[in-house]
């Protein structure tokens, strides 16, 4: 592994229109989930100028069920749901913050296209008791997770910085202590290492949208010394010096913007919702999808353990991958590599049969996973912006976030570990 480089990883805010769509898509997961705890969601959101069309796959019983006699002249759909499913999108956009000629969440038109699930996807997915077949996962892929020393969340700086500086925005934009930005934005950090660890930042890159006239004269420069104040305010004070290079709206004026300036599609910023380029990607997105899909809860049982790894001081660096087939219960391979990060007294392959080893873990089944991070409750649409990973896992949020399997791994490993 490098010991000196630079690098540099991206956030986008809440109000990005691909965000605006993850953030739909997992609105309408919680919602399903919320009324049937085994629903399946595979939910797509498109936004444009004025307009949301949801798509994609459901079975939700209390919402849409084929068998229901009564509900069949309404095309599956409960008395009422595709009210409730219009109501939740308009309530997401109102709460991102959309009130905007080209984007508002009152006027904005809406269209759902929603369907129910695949009849042959379900008979390879679904669990069988009359003859013990466990459920199996909803998808073939490949799912990575991944932790390192260089903040307290276990995360890689670069992204963490970029994630907190767009968070604080938002933040002072819904309080009024910064009332001249509107929700569209987006951060880059660059970050020297030295001996593998950050020393310098190198560059910041904010563009932010913003009220109108903010892009000359005095208005600009209140905006740029506030992005700055932010920054300073969230960076590591040794980070940042008279050499650090700052683009605010480099571009000028960015008045318009979210899905009016450019469309947003559910699961486009999928490096941004995870390690920012630090740590490989299996390719599959998040959002919209319930914790059967092993795109999701594989991604998220990856972190647990690669954080946990890290966590417990048995590695500085861990990335893990799972593999799944559909249908397929148990995963066709688990890796771990610590980058040669390894404490004395550990290699990766134990650290593998470690996890295998572990019962609380369930195999690392769909359900093992579910069931260990009690996934199948309504928590995802607050993980839909400013990253899935490296958040307080509080109030039964981030429940990936946790480090509750420290002792577990420990006391797994056949090799006694040194300190």
């Amino acid at each position: 592994m490098r010991q000196n480089f630079l690098f540099t990883s991206e956030s986008v805010s809440e109000g990005h229109p691909d965000k605006v769509s993850d953030q739909i898509s997992d609105a309408i997961v919680d919602l399903m989930l919320a009324k049937d705890p085994e629903a399946r969601v595979a939910c797509e959101t498109m936004t444009t100028t004025q307009r949301v069309v949801l798509s994609g796959e459901i079975r939700c019983k209390p919402m849409y069920d084929k068998d229901r006699e009564e509900w069949k002249f309404n095309n599956y759909w409960a008395p009422g749901a595709r009210d409730e499913i219009e109501a939740a999108v308009r309530r997401t956009v109102k709460e991102i913050g959309y009130e905007q000629t080209g984007f508002h969440w009152e006027t904005l038109t809406f269209e759902n296209h929603l369907h129910g699930q695949s009849a042959e996807i379900a008979q390879g997915v679904d669990a069988d008791e009359a003859t013990n077949k466990d459920e199996g996962a909803g998808d073939q892929g490949i799912m990575f997770g991944f932790a390192c020393d260089e903040t307290p969340d276990l995360m890689p700086a670069t992204l963490d910085y970029s994630h907190k500086i767009l968070q604080r925005l938002a933040n002072d934009r819904k309080s009024g202590d910064a009332p001249f930005l509107e929700p569209d934005a987006k951060s880059q950090v660059t970050l020297r290492f030295e001996d593998g660890k950050p020393s310098a930042c190198t560059a910041i890159v904010v563009s932010t949208q913003h009220k109108p006239g903010y892009h000359t004269g005095e208005k600009e420069a209140e905006l740029k010394a506030y992005v700055k104040k932010v920054v300073a305010e969230i960076m590591p004070h040794n980070l940042l010096s008279d050499e650090t290079v700052y683009h605010i709206n480099p571009t000028g004026a960015f008045e318009i913007g979210g899905p009016d300036g450019d469309a947003g599609l559910t699961g486009r910023k999928i490096i941004v919702d995870t390690y920012g380029g630090a740590a490989p990607h299996g390719g599959g997105a998040f959002s919209g999808k319930d914790p059967t899909k092993v795109d999701r809860s594989a991604a998220y049982i990856a972190r647990y353990l690669a954080k946990n790894i890290v966590a417990a001081g048995l590695a500085k660096r861990c990335t893990m991958q799972l593999s799944y087939a559909i249908g397929v219960a148990h995963p066709l391979s688990i890796y771990v590599d610590t980058h040669g990060t390894c404490a004395e007294g550990v290699s990766d392959a134990a650290l593998e049969d470690a996890i295998r080893g572990i019962e609380s873990l369930g195999g690392l089944t769909p359900r093992g996973i579910r069931t260990r991070l009690q996934l199948n409750r309504p928590i995802y649409r607050s993980s839909a912006a400013y990253g899935h990973f490296g958040r307080t896992a509080a109030d039964g949020m981030f429940p990936w976030e946790q480090t509750d399997l420290v002792e577990e791994l420990k006391a797994a490993l056949k090799t006694p570990v040194t300190a």
